[in-house]
């Protein structure tokens, strides 16, 4: 993950450098490189597998993900979806661009990071084989050691094919989550230039005087260690995390007949008020879970729920302290002084940023970067 960082720190510095102007603040989409900065580390992390996605986007497993991303969040046929949900024979006999795309997208996935299923359980096997061992730590190793291990009965194993499944839901929904929760960070801090300094000032002096690229592996676990635990920081993870959390909402289905408590009388369809603390639902029922309306309830966080203030973690409203969630009680895990164009969210399956305008060319996070030339 360091070893990204500093890689993609090093592209925009070569931008900078580049640049007819670097001397002063160029633009650069942060969420452009961002994303292919989390591509890089999940490949790294989840089959250890190098897209360097920063220096090129040549590596066809990247494309057909990326691809696939473009096609979830772009916008299409209603009906066309509604009939192919109902009869999934449709799309076979009608197929559009958008299903021949998905089509080839897939079967590069299937044969590119089938074959790295297969090589990785050779290698453990024969490691097993000749008591060396194998050492990867990626996430399909440990999958497919699991897997593998005799202690495990053979009904409990699952196929190749659900471990490739494993992997693709490990990419989807950590690749752009991560990026998107990063860039919306960056345009947190480029609009309060004060939170800025103080969370450069608080880096500044943890970083180590070693460069990244020559540090032992104890060395880059103890400065992780460091990292988790500086206060300002978290409070700015937090922050953004819950202003403008990745995933704006998500949809739950009841396996069983249940009642949900409420902490308010519930507003029946027929406009009356009910006196019952609770929602009858049934089984199938969906259930909207509205992760963003969550985390802006003035109610839970105050009167400021709205506005960018990294402080509030220092002493949370008792509403909110005792309140479920992954991190930090929250269910996110379910234009200032540094921009000079103005960028707004959609909610398009994430919550993705646009230029005003622009919304014909993507999403985009444009940014004015310079490089920092105060004491470190």
């Amino acid at each position: 993950m360091f070893s990204k960082g500093n890689e993609l720190l090093e592209k925009w510095c070569e931008i900078l450098d580049n640049s007819e102007y670097a001397s002063n603040a160029v633009e650069i989409d942060v969420c452009h490189w961002i994303s292919k900065a989390t591509f890089d580390v999940i490949g790294l992390a989840g089959f250890d597998y190098h897209f360097n996605a920063i220096q090129n986007e040549s590596d066809e497993l990247f494309h057909a993900y990326k691809e696939m991303f473009e096609i979830a969040i772009s916008q299409c046929d209603g009906i066309r979806t509604v009939i192919g949900i109902y009869i999934p024979l449709f799309n076979k006999i009608f197929p559009n661009k958008r299903i021949k795309t998905i089509g080839r997208c897939q079967e590069v996935i299937r044969r590119v990071a089938g074959r790295l299923i297969q090589q990785k359980k050779s290698r453990i096997l024969e490691g097993e084989k000749t008591g060396t061992g194998y050492s990867g730590r990626d996430l399909l190793t440990l999958l497919i050691k699991s897997n593998l291990a005799t202690d495990l009965p053979p009904d409990q194993r699952i196929s190749d094919e659900d471990i490739l499944h494993n992997i693709n839901t490990f990419m989807f929904a950590g690749s752009d989550t991560t990026s998107l929760a990063l860039t919306w960070t960056l345009l947190l801090l480029a609009k309060h230039p004060e939170s800025q300094r103080r969370l450069r000032a608080e880096l500044l002096g943890v970083v180590p005087s070693t460069a990244i690229s020559r540090l032992t592996t104890d060395e880059i676990e103890s400065l992780y260690n460091t990292l988790s635990n500086i206060p300002y920081l978290n409070n700015v993870v937090r922050e953004s995390l819950r202003l403008i959390p990745p995933i704006h909402s998500s949809l739950r289905v009841a396996t069983q007949d249940d009642e949900i408590p409420t902490s308010y009388p519930v507003h029946l369809r027929d406009g009356t008020i009910s006196d019952q603390k609770f929602i009858r639902i049934t089984k199938g029922s969906f259930v909207h879970v509205p992760v963003e309306a969550f985390n802006l309830d003035k109610e839970m966080w105050g009167e400021d729920a709205w506005d960018f203030n990294p402080d509030r973690w220092n002493n949370l409203p008792e509403a909110v302290s005792v309140l479920p969630g992954l991190f930090s009680n929250l269910l996110t895990f379910s234009a200032g002084p540094r921009a000079d164009k103005e960028i707004y969210k959609a909610n398009v399956v994430l919550t993705r940023p646009y230029v005003t305008g622009e919304f014909k060319d993507g999403s985009r996070c444009p940014l004015l970067v310079k490089r920092y030339t105060g004491q470190r």
